[in-house]
Order: structure tokens, then C-alpha cells, then sequence
């Protein structure tokens, strides 16, 4: 969709020009032609006109929200207007997914979205009220993210074989939560247990921070917790770090093993975030938002506020995370079947 020309529905009429006014007045014109050409459309120049509403599927307090909101603020000083986070969730993140799928394309709702809500949904639920390739504009990827398995410091398992070990000896009876069905706590906790072939008990809870409050409490046994929402209790001590799911190392606890090395090969569990529009969306609004996105994440402080936190700044262009999304959708689609994941 491009940003509509306004020109003359009709153009005065003027008696014919001598050879001379004629060849200047094509030149004239072609000049004319060239410097529209070259000058940015106008949907791109005004926009953003009005704050812009950036819509989270889940609940304040989680990856997505603390994510959200760093590049919110980011994007709100180098466009000089507000970006305004609504947290929307419900159904694993499909409910809010589903608001922006639906929404007026303009520029002015936006989804920063996760894997889980366009990776992973289409193989979990069978009737998605949205296409995560049809029904989105792709912006970019802002980052790639973390996870963290996570106990209490009284829990008697600290390391990957004694949680499998008492898994097996208690079998349904150790509990690991997450923000709901199709997150990436979830799938995490049922790739591991397929992995391990022992049965852990699921428990979904509707906001991240509960999950911690009740893993920090001593009443579910197992958080696998992305890094940038765990990192602050494993600093304070109310948390205990027993493996990543990276294939390799985390740089921000290059002393904690991952779950391939505790006795899992082969096990490895990401999660991303990025920026999406509703279909249709005008490609220089696209375009320019990718633009001042991207510039943020190539930045020193962001990329290292990130790096912090255990997630590193990506940045891409529409067509490469469209490209990417696809891929994913296939790569997720092969974890879920493996977990033998479902909807509960």
C-alpha cells in the first residue's frame, strides 16, 4: 500500500506554446517528475502524528513487557511522540496477537511479539483467529533471548542428572511453571521432560511474576525462566541457576553449565522478540520504523543494556525477519511435536 499523491484533478488550460516554451516546459517537468521521486512520501514525513499504541500479549512484568518497554522508550525519544505499551493477555498471547491482526493499518498499533505468539501458536492451536505470516506486516527482530533453569535455594536437586534422577523417583510430582500454554517456559519444561522421559507437572499461572514469587516460595519446584526476568533474583540469592538451554555458555553466567552438558545432548531451547504491523500497513511507515529501530539496537547502550540483562540486540530488515518468521514456524513446529506439547 502507498501513500496517495495529491495532484490537480484537472489541469488548467493554456493556449499552445511556441517550440522553445514547449522543450522548457518539458524539462520543467521532467524536473518536476525527479524531485517527486526523490522526495520521502508523505505518509512517512507525518508519521507518527499521535502517540502510538504498542500492544504486548501478556502480562507487565514478563520478558515481553520488560523488552517492550526498553524499546519503547527508545523509539518514543527518536520519533519525538509517545509509545504507549497495552499489555492484552489471554489464551498464551494469542488474545493481544489477535487485537493487532484486527486492527486498523496505519501505524498506530503496533505487536511486539515473541515466538511463542507467531512461532509457536500455529502448531499448538488449531483455530488461531490470525496467520502469523498473512495477517502481519513484518518490522524486525529486536533481540534474541536466554532461558535460565531455575530452583529454590532449599530445593534438594541442583544440577540437571538429580532433577532427572528425582523426577524419576517421583514421577507427576515435580511441578515447573509458566505464563501459560505455548510459552517458552512451557515448551521448555516439556522438551526437557521428553528428553529425560520423566513426567513433570505443568503449571500455568496468567503473569510471569507469579511464576517466580511461587518458585522463590518453595511451591513449584522448577521456573525455566528467561534470563533478562531471572537475572535480578539470582543476583539477590533467592534463586539458584542449574543450567541454560543455550548450546553454548551464557556470557552473563559463564559458570553454570547448560542442559546439554547436565546430561541432555541435543537439548536447546531460544526465544526471540520483534516488532510487528497489521497487514496492509504502508511500507514507508514499515520502512522508516524499521529505519529507527534497527539504529537503536546497533547502539552501544542498547546493545549493551541487553547484554546484561542475557539477551542479545538482532535487527533486520522486513523481508529477512519474514524470512526468519517462516523459518521459525517450521523449527517450532518440529519442538512442539517432539514435546508432544498440546493446549490443556
Amino acid at each position: 500500500m502507498s501513500c496517495p499523491l495529491a495532484l490537480p484533478a484537472r489541469l488548467p488550460c493554456a493556449a499552445p506554446a511556441p517550440p522553445a516554451a514547449r522543450v522548457r516546459g518539458a524539462s520543467f517537468a521532467v524536473a518536476v517528475v525527479a524531485l517527486l521521486a526523490a522526495a520521502p512520501p508523505l505518509c512517512a514525513q507525518t508519521w507518527p502524528s499521535r502517540p502510538v499504541r504498542v500492544v504486548v500479549p501478556f502480562a507487565a512484568g514478563g520478558l515481553n513487557d520488560t523488552m517492550a518497554r526498553i524499546v519503547a522508550q527508545q523509539l518514543g525519544e527518536q520519533l519525538r511522540t509517545s509509545f504507549l505499551i497495552d499489555n492484552r493477555p489471554g489464551a498464551g498471547g494469542t488474545t493481544g496477537t489477535a487485537i493487532v491482526a484486527q486492527a486498523v493499518p496505519d501505524g498506530y498499533t503496533l505487536l511486539f511479539s515473541s515466538s511463542t505468539t507467531i512461532a509457536v501458536s500455529p502448531s499448538l492451536y488449531k483455530n488461531l483467529a490470525y496467520d502469523p505470516v498473512r495477517d502481519f506486516a513484518p518490522v524486525t527482530s529486536t533481540a534474541s533471548v536466554e532461558i535460565v533453569l531455575l530452583v529454590n535455594p532449599q530445593f534438594q536437586a541442583r544440577t540437571v542428572k538429580d532433577i532427572v534422577a528425582l523426577a524419576r523417583a517421583k514421577p507427576g510430582q515435580l511441578k515447573y511453571g509458566s505464563v501459560g500454554i505455548g510459552s517458552s517456559q512451557h515448551l521448555a519444561g516439556e522438551l526437557f521432560g521428553a528428553m529425560a522421559k520423566v513426567n513433570l507437572l505443568h503449571v500455568p499461572y496468567k503473569a510471569a511474576g507469579q511464576v517466580l514469587t511461587d518458585t522463590i516460595n518453595g511451591l513449584i519446584e522448577l521456573n525455566f525462566e528467561p534470563m533478562p526476568t531471572a537475572l535480578p533474583h539470582i543476583r539477590a540469592g533467592r534463586l539458584v541457576p542449574v543450567a541454560v538451554t543455550l548450546p553454548k555458555r551464557s556470557r552473563v553466567l559463564p559458570e553454570v553449565p547448560t542442559i546439554a552438558e547436565g546430561g541432555l545432548p541435543g537439548y536447546e531451547m531460544t526465544l526471540w522478540t520483534g516488532i510487528l504491523a497489521p497487514r496492509a500497513t504502508p511500507r514507508p511507515i514499515i520502512d522508516r520504523l524499521n529505519q529507527v529501530t534497527r539504529k537503536i539496537l546497533a547502539g552501544d547502550e542498547m546493545t549493551d543494556r541487553l547484554q546484561a540483562l542475557g539477551a542479545t540486540a538482532t535487527g533486520d530488515t522486513p523481508e529477512e525477519f519474514g524470512a526468519f518468521i517462516r523459518r521459525e514456524i517450521a523449527r517450532w513446529g518440529e519442538i512442539v511435536r517432539a514435546a508432544g506439547a498440546r493446549p490443556e
